[in-house]
């Protein structure tokens, strides 16, 4: 009998071979899965650091409980996936095992530091600042009348007790649901049963109380309301146990590209069975029953070393609420993005400015909505304006772009939108708007099958006298004004010729499935940036040995790329400067070298999400002034090298390239935020300097971007 176990077993050994899922024994590189912990660590110390304000420490606890649930969704579910299906060649099994042990270790290190945060300094400092988040037992008699009272009201219509016997199967759990397991035994006839109550996550987490005088917040969370009414739900059975859990699935999507005749129906069914994937972790409460914990590891099959014991992964959803309370002296000063100076305060001015020369913009220092959004808007409301073609990759909920999008189609402009559907946990978003977009009349595109479009791209035609020019804009970040007020990000506003005639061919080819394989300007993924960046690296190497300056720069999320990693080594041993700003994954492993030279590897953690790509290199004989310099989608990782298609645009304006470099240069010098990484893989946070006044990279530009936006002083 062919199981479905079976069947993604036989698919997992036909997909394409990807080196970076081996383990190298030889130490040449750091663990992709220990260097992704590792930054989790580093986010971790910010939830530590007791000089942030105290909601944007809990802010920080959270946003580590959410990297580890995308860490075993998308890493190590297939990392799993891949052990089990004989898809690591070339591995020994005790390698596989000993790196299984590693990660298993760390996570439970991780767990354990992030409850201990939480139980012996966060939920103490909330409740010292007047945020009270109480247990039952702790409640008056009128809180819990209260509660009790909501309850009633507005919980308990909506839950679905849900008993495992004969007549009903083990119920489905979906992944990451906060669940209650209710182990119930029968008075009248002694049978025990089990029963599971989703914690719905369209109510809200905590039950608030009223408040008493001094405090900001009073509540109890909605389980434990929940779990001491369990009577009303079970009326005259007995409860003999309850324990809170949490299911892990494993996230990545099984459709074969080449066979499927419509890659949005696939997409939509594959959605419908990742709700029922493997287990790869099950979260329990502290101290609670094993009876329980026992019964779901065999109807789940996960093995006893993928449960985690955790108090701050259970209560994930209510501390979420507690960090989104409106007390602003708990809270970072409110930054609000700023205008861009070059780009000019009249709509009509805008593809004037950008012919005279090009714009950076960098968020969220500046704005998304009055760069990004106000370009697409003129361009949709010109009527000189034929065409915008556009890439969506994340858009975020209510975005402010579709609607434009749409209106544009309404005004018979030609519109193109190309929507990747297989977006990591954005295939249901983005299915959505495709079938929006569709309906407006937009000709929507999916790309180019077996690979994601990851680039972020803009091309606008537009009519001027007897030609057409075309405009881009071509960014390091998505389309997503949510994201743009968190994530840094670069943008490229240009209608140089070459550029803008490299992205036309390239939609080209992602629309209509032209062969073209070099440009003249860009680089593009898979079809050459991979092999540009390497020979840029080599010709860095031969500048230093022809006695030439030479320095590499790199800023990116990540690093991991097995080839770029040893070039990048190679240039650092042969004596070239190597400066990396590597926010997450590094593979990279830090040398001692007798020359002095290292690869310098450091990681920006600050308030912001660092998310923008630089690529940098000093190339004194091409460009003795400015050297090469290169914004991209794409960090250097096998899969954005291989599997996607990535643009890296040359930044070629004199003014540009100094914004960039004022970027790469606020990092290198970062004496507050930054992390240094050593050879075994962990980092170390730089001390201050004593000469200097210890200052965040992130600050400084917050700074430098006030400064820009002042008007001048006229005397």
């Amino acid at each position: 009998m062919v199981t479905a176990k079976t069947k993604r077993r036989r698919r997992a050994r036909s997909k394409t071979f990807d080196p970076t899922t081996l383990l190298f024994s030889s130490g040449e590189f750091l663990s992709r899965e220990l260097s992704w912990l590792q930054f989790n660590h580093r986010v971790l110390s910010q939830a530590e650091a007791t000089a942030r304000p105290l909601l944007e420490r809990l802010r920080f606890l959270t946003i580590c409980t959410s990297n580890l649930d995308e860490f075993f969704m998308n890493r190590f579910g297939g990392f799993k996936q891949r052990l089990e299906s004989g898809a690591g060649i070339g591995v020994l099994p005790h390698d596989q095992t000993q790196h299984f042990l590693q990660i298993r270790s760390a996570v439970a290190a991780l767990t354990s530091r992030q409850d201990s945060l939480l139980l012996t300094s966060l939920l103490p400092s909330l409740d010292q600042n007047g945020i009270k988040l109480l247990d039952w037992k702790t409640l008056s008699r009128e809180e819990r009348d209260v509660a009790t009272t909501f309850f009633t009201s507005n919980i308990f219509p909506v839950l679905t007790p849900q008993a495992v016997d004969p007549g009903h199967p083990f119920p489905a759990i979906s992944n990451l649901s906060l669940s209650l397991g209710v182990l119930l035994r029968n008075p009248d006839h002694g049978e025990q049963l089990f029963a599971r109550i989703k914690i719905p996550s369209v109510i809200p987490q905590i039950v608030r109380l009223p408040t008493e005088p001094g405090e900001h917040f009073r509540g109890v969370t909605t389980s434990e309301v929940i779990r001491h009414n369990l009577n009303m739900l079970f009326p005259g059975m007995e409860i003999e146990n309850v324990m809170q859990f949490r299911l892990t699935r494993n996230a990545e999507l099984d459709i074969d590209e080449f066979e499927t005749d419509d890659l949005r129906a696939s997409i939509a069914e594959g959605l419908k069975e990742r709700k029922f994937a493997q287990a790869v972790r099950l979260e329990r409460a502290p101290g609670e029953s094993s009876p329980i914990s026992d019964f779901l590891m065999d109807e789940v099959e996960v093995a006893s070393e993928d449960v985690y014991v955790s108090t701050s992964s259970i209560m994930h959803g209510a501390l979420r609420e507690i960090a989104d309370l409106p007390i602003p002296h708990l809270r970072f000063e409110p930054w609000s993005p700023l205008p861009s100076p070059q780009f000019p305060e009249e709509d009509g001015m805008i593809f004037s400015a950008i012919k005279s020369g090009d714009i950076l913009v960098h968020h969220p220092y500046e704005s998304f909505n009055l760069t990004v959004e106000r370009f697409l808007r003129v361009a949709v409301e010109d009527p000189k304006v034929l065409s915008i073609k556009m890439t969506l990759y994340r858009s975020g909920d209510n975005s402010s772009l579709i609607p434009l999008l749409i209106r544009a189609a309404e005004l018979d402009k030609q519109v193109v939108c190309l929507i990747e559907v297989k977006a990591s946990f954005d295939e249901a978003r983005n299915i959505q708007l495709a079938e929006r977009l569709e309906n407006a009349g937009v000709h929507v595109m999916y790309g180019v099958v077996g690979l994601k479009t990851h680039a972020k791209l803009i091309l606008v035609a537009r009519q001027e006298n007897d030609a057409i020019r075309c405009y881009c804009h071509i960014g390091t970040g998505n389309y997503n004004s949510t994201t743009a007020r968190v994530y840094t990000d670069l943008g490229l506003f240009t209608s140089h010729s070459q550029i803008c005639a490299d992205i036309v061919d390239l939609f080209h080819y992602l629309t209509g499935r032209s062969l073209k394989k070099t440009y003249s300007s860009i680089l593009v993924a898979p079809s050459g940036l991979k092999e540009k960046l390497i020979a840029l690296i080599e010709q860095e190497i031969a500048n230093h040995q022809k006695g030439l300056p030479a320095h590499i720069a790199i800023k990116a999320n990540s690093l991991e790329d097995h080839a770029v990693c040893r070039a990048l080594s190679k240039a650092a041993r042969a004596g070239v400067a190597v400066d990396l700003i590597i926010r997450g994954i590094c593979c990279l492993k830090p040398e001692a070298l007798g020359n002095g030279y290292s690869p310098r590897v450091v990681s920006i953690i600050g308030r912001f999400l660092e998310h923008s790509r630089i690529y940098y290199f000093r190339d004194a004989q091409t460009d003795p002034l400015f050297g090469q310099m290169f914004i991209s989608s794409a960090d250097p990782m096998y899969r954005n090298l291989h599997r996607r298609v990535e643009v890296a645009v040359p930044v070629l304006d004199p003014r540009c390239k100094l914004r960039c470099w004022e970027v790469v240069s606020a990092a290198i010098f970062d004496s507050q935020s930054a992390w240094d990484l050593l050879p075994d893989g962990t980092y170390t946070p730089r001390p201050p300097e004593e000469s200097s006044p210890s200052q965040g990279s992130q600050q400084l530009l917050m700074r430098l971007s006030k400064d820009r936006s002042r008007p001048p002083c006229i005397d």
